[in-house]
């Protein structure tokens, strides 16, 4: 089985949605599992429909906005009658029942049962529409296989009983599922982090023995940096498992950090690919002898830099680092780099959840802390050491590290 990911930007609209059947033509549709995320910027629109509702604001409307986005999708791609538009009405309608039920104040569980539902309308239209090209498929809701401990927006994967719903599924088959989702033991929506669905399509390969994995990007594959950012970047053909989750650690947006774990384990080829030129070799990520190593730039925006100290100036000891990351561990706060001397510590952090003030307001009263907001982390992996003053020019450096030929600064943007 091969099992291959579409993305938002290839199924935003009714053309993109054609297109990937063009895709499948060219691979070859068969013993194959689609993994699909919601369309186009439908996760941002829903997480505007859970801010509406905790701030008692008409989040109805915004909803009905949405429908009719993917109604008009639907309208390029299907005749008036078909079924599919009484199934997109009801996810909808399942949205604002929940909503006008829910007694629970827990931001990130309603979150989770809100913002899933553009992955399961997203799966449910390009099912329904390979299935009318004569495409065969059975969609599926990840939900039932996926399973999840009850950490809403980050939910972690109970193995065990994922790899026995996966191994019901008919290998001989295809399937359409969605990406991003799975559900706790009372059967309540997980999400498995912002931009998990390369994550889902990782699990359903290695759960399957998956001969291979694609995901299909709008870019031609790994890159040594993004285009959008840096100049006279070039693809990379091939790379190492290690050289991608290196990428991934430090930011590189292109693949998922959780997805090369799974694949590494079972050594199933990992394939990144232009949805817009599919028949192009894209990157390879695996064992091989034409691995490369090229100098890559990564640069991760929006951090915050911590500068913390103990009040009466003594070692910055085991004890006090315990309780730092207990409470980064309690706020979701990412680590993205660390430094410490003896009496400092400086950590370079990601604040997805929006919970620095908390952070700092539990260790105030035994640290001095300084902090710098909107800095940003630079990264050049296998950086060319003879060459490496140029990286320097024109920033305001708060902070460097250079370790196993990667340098990282954090600037000022």
């Amino acid at each position: 089985m091969k099992v291959f990911k579409f993305g938002g930007a290839s199924v935003k609209d009714a053309e993109s949605v054609k297109n990937v059947a063009l895709v499948l033509e060219s691979q070859g549709f068969e013993k194959c599992l689609l993994v699909v995320s919601a369309m186009g910027k439908t996760t941002n629109a829903l997480e505007k429909v859970v801010h509406f509702y905790f701030n008692k604001e008409n989040y109805q409307a915004e909803i009905q906005a949405i429908k009719s986005q993917h109604i008009h999708i639907a309208e390029g791609l299907f005749q008036a009658k078909h079924p599919v538009f009484s199934e997109i009405s009801l996810f909808f309608d399942d949205v604002e029942s929940f909503l006008r039920r829910n007694k629970s104040p827990n931001y990130n569980f309603v979150y989770d049962q809100v913002v899933s539902c553009g992955e399961m309308i997203s799966s449910k239209i390009l099912s329904e529409y390979l299935n009318f090209l004569q495409f065969d498929n059975q969609w599926l809701d990840a939900r039932d296989y996926i399973k999840t401990d009850n950490t809403y927006r980050e939910g972690t994967i109970d193995w065990e009983k994922t790899k026995n719903n996966i191994d019901t599924l008919d290998k001989n088959s295809c399937f359409v599922t969605q990406g991003f989702i799975g559900s706790e033991e009372n059967s309540f929506t997980v999400t498995l982090g912002r931009e998990g669905s390369d994550y889902s399509a990782a699990v359903f390969a290695y759960c399957t023995n998956a001969e291979s994995m694609t995901i299909w990007k709008d870019v031609p594959g790994v890159m040594t940096g993004d285009p959008r950012k840096f100049d006279q970047v070039q693809l990379l053909s091939n790379i190492s498992y290690e050289e991608a989750i290196e990428m991934a650690y430090y930011g590189a947006s292109v693949i998922h950090p959780k997805t090369l774990q799974p694949l590494k384990q079972k050594n199933i080829p990992f394939y990144v690919k232009s949805f817009v030129e599919p028949n192009k070799p894209g990157t390879k990520i695996g064992n091989s002898d034409l691995n490369q190593k090229e100098e890559s730039y990564i640069l991760k925006e929006n951090q915050v830099l911590f500068h913390i100290d103990t009040k009466d100036f003594s070692f910055i000891a085991e004890d006090h680092m315990s309780q730092i990351f207990s409470l980064l561990a309690e706020y979701k706060i990412k680590v993205s780099l660390m430094q410490n001397t003896a009496i400092s510590l400086a950590l370079c952090v990601e604040d997805k959840y929006h919970h620095i003030e908390d952070f700092i307001n539990k260790l105030k009263s035994n640290f001095n802390i300084e902090v710098n907001k909107n800095v940003s982390l630079f990264t050049v992996r296998n950086v060319k050491m003879n060459t490496i003053e140029q990286f320097y020019k024109g920033k305001t450096v708060l902070l460097e590290q250079i370790a196993r030929q990667t340098l990282q600064m954090i600037t000022l943007p």
